[in-house]
């Protein structure tokens, strides 16, 4: 079947789904492999739950003429995703970095809500499969689309961008995340920087992190370019410090404003202001900006503050690498919050570095003094020095059921594979 024809079947049933534990009716189910899984075993399944159809790519699972039969499901499903972005002539703004990209869509999507029909990422739908089902899911009353991209290889960004199109783009920052598949630091900038090229080829847009001088010279020859950042930028602010909540004070030609965020960190001033710049660019009053991101609350295990009995907790859970780990530590430390306890897990991906990046972290840890740490991981298993350590975070979270702190000030940080949100779920609630 050509794309066009796939294309019709979808406009009278716009619902696509790849999974069939969460398929409705009248969905299109699409029969995605994998390395452990072939959907096409569940193409009956869908049939029965309701599917409209099913595209799968094994002969052998045609039922019956609701069996759309392709060559490959995955190339079908960012086929469909492509020739449906070309029926929009609106902005298409792509997102990626190693650190904050979903953070700032999520800030940004909120600022442009105030002003537009908006449609975005959802969670962190943002690989191969994802990109595509954020796309599919963009009804033709859209004015903006917000496309998270990340990436753990070359060309991955590339072929994103073929599929989505975007129009404008951002690259959040260049950090040592995935270093086991992008191989270096210029490995990662290689990748990332994808985006750029795209646009660069495209004429498309670009936001810019002045305060990142690597991306000055990453987005070289793009034309058109709008500057954010501390200082020599077109949307310029400052963090102002008050409590534990990111406050910033934007300073424009145009805008003077404080924000005070709900956010937990200094590192969270780029987001910040990715999504002033970005508001402002398309004209969202200064108003709903404002509105926008002081209402934004992180629910996602990301720079999260909780309160769990007399324990103020930062839960920043989802991601870790060793530039975002470093970020969170300093921060903490520096902050002026009181009785800190750093609770970390491993870093994934990391590669041969994998040693000499959790070294260098315990080596930073040691440079200030805690009321408690404990490390969680076999990534520190070499490495922990004296403080406490945990083979997992069932182990660690038994501990701490155990061993209850009372008034203290924690970070909880690992990556999302060290599931350290088992520690905070381990603390009493009680006062």
């Amino acid at each position: 079947m050509e794309i066009s024809e796939l294309y019709r079947l979808y406009l009278r049933y716009p619902s696509v789904q790849t999974d069939t534990r969460k398929l409705k009716k009248n969905d299109i189910f699409f029969a995605l492999k994998g390395g452990n899984f072939n959907g096409n075993y569940f193409a009956a399944q869908a049939l029965e739950t309701g599917a409209a159809y099913c595209v799968i790519d094994e002969k052998a699972y045609l039922i019956d003429d609701r069996c759309i039969l392709v060559k490959d499901v995955l190339t079908a499903l960012q086929q469909l995703a492509n020739f449906h972005r070309k029926q929009f002539k609106i902005p298409f703004l792509a997102i990626t970095g190693s650190n904050g990209k979903t953070t700032t869509k999520e800030l940004i999507t909120a600022v442009l809500k105030q002003q537009f029909v908006t449609y975005a990422t959802e969670g962190n739908l943002n690989n191969h499969i994802g990109v595509p089902l954020t796309l599919l899911k963009i009804k033709k009353d859209a004015e903006m689309a917000v496309i998270e991209m990340g990436a753990n290889h070359q060309k991955e960004i590339a072929s994103y961008c073929e599929i989505a199109m975007p129009t404008h783009g951002i690259i959040t920052n260049c950090g040592k995340a995935h270093i086991e598949g992008f191989g270096s630091i210029e490995g990662v900038r290689k990748a990332k920087g994808e985006l750029y090229d795209y646009l660069r080829v495209h004429d498309g847009d670009i936001f810019r992190n002045s305060d990142l001088d690597y991306l000055e010279q990453m987005a070289n020859a793009i034309k058109k370019q709008i500057t954010y950042g501390s200082a020599n930028a077109q949307y310029n602010g400052r963090i102002q410090r008050n409590g534990i909540f990111l406050e910033v004070s934007v300073d424009t030609a145009s805008v003077e404003m404080t924000l005070k965020t709900q956010l937990v960190g200094d590192y969270n001033f780029p987001n910040v202001m990715a999504a002033v710049a970005v508001g402002l660019h398309f004209a969202v009053t200064a108003a709903k900006i404002k509105n926008a991101i002081e209402n934004y609350n992180p629910d996602n295990s990301r720079s999260q503050l909780l309160q769990k009995g007399s324990n103020k907790i930062i839960l920043d859970a989802y991601n870790a690498n060793p530039t975002s780990m470093q970020a969170a530590i300093i921060n903490f430390a520096n902050s002026s919050m009181e009785n800190k306890m750093l609770w970390l897990g491993g870093m994934k991906e990391m590669g041969d570095e994998e040693e000499n990046e959790h070294r260098e972290l315990v080596t930073l840890i040691s440079g200030y003094s805690w009321a408690n740490v404990i490390l969680v991981g076999q990534e520190f298993k070499k490495v922990h020095a004296h403080y406490l350590w945990f083979e997992n975070s069932e182990q660690a979270a038994q501990y701490v059921r155990t061993h209850q702190p009372e008034n203290s000030s924690i970070l909880i940080k690992g990556s999302r594979g060290s599931k350290m949100e088992k520690l905070a779920d381990a603390l009493t609630t009680k006062a």
